[in-house]
């Protein structure tokens, strides 16, 4: 997507009538809507929207798009029959003969609703109570001070994006990178391929590479089983979707308020975790499932958890073996298990673990679509703002119990994310220079040459040479 110089990409206009969630709202619901969406929401919604329009860009720069673009806009209007969405200067490669692809059109529709509903259900930041105040909490605001309130807020947020059915077990979350070599691409296709034939749905980042592949190869072995519904469901937030645009198969994506409730909706959706090769953000991944595994009210909760790849990948998973093992213990490789080139093996694993899910389910009477048993406490809910501050001051030494250790290490990888690929990181780090992770000598020195790692393999970027936003200190 790289622009000659003083030459204008092709744009349209275009207007979408939205269905699914959007059609059915009172005229005081439009009218809150549009006023959001030319409010403070605004630009907000016009970066998601323009990334989605983008779909399938090679470029993983949040800014990117948004230079190539910088006339496109995007309208809420207010009709009786719900609301009209107005592009100006949408990208053309969203377009077939002047109309808008119908499934791009549908997730600018998912954009709009999900934006929508946090600001007017939630509140830019959510409802904080105050026993002082004599102002009413807005309709249907949620209490994000306590556990349970977050909880609750991504549960609406997943009804609202009409991804709960109350149907049979069968979702896959599936991890990895979005940077990642031909051969392991071809690999998630395959493993994919071998879970859409035993019935099972995706569930990734929405993005590409690893989060494209399992959805790709699934929607073959769902066309040969004659399977009427498939669901490939794409969870992002605002801050990573720039970089990170919806892959063409995504059919339902739900864009949560941060990463915390996005990594929150992950696990309560899915009944088992594949985690492919990737990097800095599959291992916070990796590290915010083990830390709630670790916790002793979730001891007896299975959920299945696979790391796999193919053969050239097998060194990959051995150091993040090696380097969960020093941190949080056997205790925690102990929870998954690692397969290598091996993709029906694989399948017939999370087939099985999703099975025992099930009966679990079944015998606790807990919902088959929300996994409400699944203790998640505010350590891992509460968002987490990279500054240069917060991140030196994580406490990344031996001796803390493990599910608190894997809590501030998720935090950590999180703000690596948020300096490679989210544009206020970014922004950050060129301000006032790579972040500094402060812990014990020898953490430091496994986390050191984890990354390092990922730097030499390419994990972090898909184009040009990486600048480390990180500086490992002892």
């Amino acid at each position: 997507m790289e622009k000659p110089e003083n030459a204008r990409l092709p744009t349209v206009d275009a207007c979408i009538h939205p269905s699914g969630g959007l059609e059915i709202l009172s005229r005081a619901e439009v009218a809150r809507l549009a006023d959001t969406a030319s409010g403070g929401m605004h630009d907000l919604m016009r970066r998601c929207a323009l990334a989605v329009l983008t779909s399938g860009s090679a470029s993983d720069d949040p800014r990117a798009a948004q230079e190539l673009y910088p006339d496109f806009d995007i309208q809420v209007h207010q009709q009786d029959r719900g609301v009209r969405i107005d592009l100006y200067n949408a990208p053309a490669m969203a377009f077939v003969d002047g109309k808008i692809i119908r499934g791009v059109a549908e997730l600018v529709a998912a954009v709009v609703r999900d934006l929508a509903y946090r600001a007017i259900e939630l509140g830019a930041e959510g409802y904080d109570p105050d026993p002082t105040d004599d102002i009413p909490p807005p309709p249907g605001a949620r209490n994000l001070e306590t556990s349970e309130g977050i909880t609750d807020a991504v549960f609406g947020l997943l009804r609202n994006s009409r991804v709960l059915e109350p149907s049979e077990p069968n979702l896959v979350v599936c991890w990895g990178g979005h940077s990642i070599s031909r051969e392991e691409y071809l690999y998630t296709k395959e493993v994919g391929y071998e879970l859409g034939l035993r019935g099972l749905d995706i569930c990734t980042g929405c993005g590409p590479g690893a989060m494209k592949g399992p959805m790709k190869g699934a929607t073959i072995a769902h066309a040969k089983q004659r399977k009427q519904r498939m669901r490939y469901i794409g969870v992002t937030e605002p801050g990573i979707i720039a970089a990170e645009s919806p892959n063409p198969i995504v059919n339902h994506l739900v864009i949560m308020p941060d990463i915390e409730k996005r990594l929150e909706a992950f696990v309560r959706i899915g009944h088992g975790i594949i985690v492919f090769p990737g990097g800095v953000g599959t291992a916070e991944e990796i590290l915010y499932m083990l830390g709630l595994l670790l916790r002793e009210e979730n001891a007896g909760i299975p959920f299945p958890l696979v790391f796999t790849g193919p053969t050239s990948a097998a060194p990959y998973f051995e150091q993040i073996d090696r380097f969960i093992r020093l941190t949080l213990g056997d205790e925690a490789a102990s929870r998954y298990e690692i397969i290598i080139d091996d993709p029906v093996l694989v399948a017939q694993r999370m087939l099985a673990g999703v099975n025992t899910v099930k009966g679990y389910r079944l015998a606790e009477r807990d919902s088959f679509f929300f996994n409400w048993k699944l203790t998640i406490p505010m350590e891992f809910q509460v968002p987490f703002v990279p500054t240069h501050e917060a991140m030196a001051s994580l406490d990344l030494h031996h001796g803390r119990e493990p599910a608190a250790l894997a809590a501030d290490l998720r935090r950590a990888f999180s703000g690596i994310v948020a300096g490679n690929v989210k544009e206020e990181g970014l922004r950050r780090v060129e301000e006032h220079g790579p972040f500094e992770i402060h812990g014990d000598p020898d953490m430091m020195e496994a986390l050191d040459a984890l990354l390092r790692a990922f730097v030499e393999q390419r994990r972090m970027k898909i184009a040009g040479d990486y600048v480390p936003c990180y500086r490992v200190v002892a």
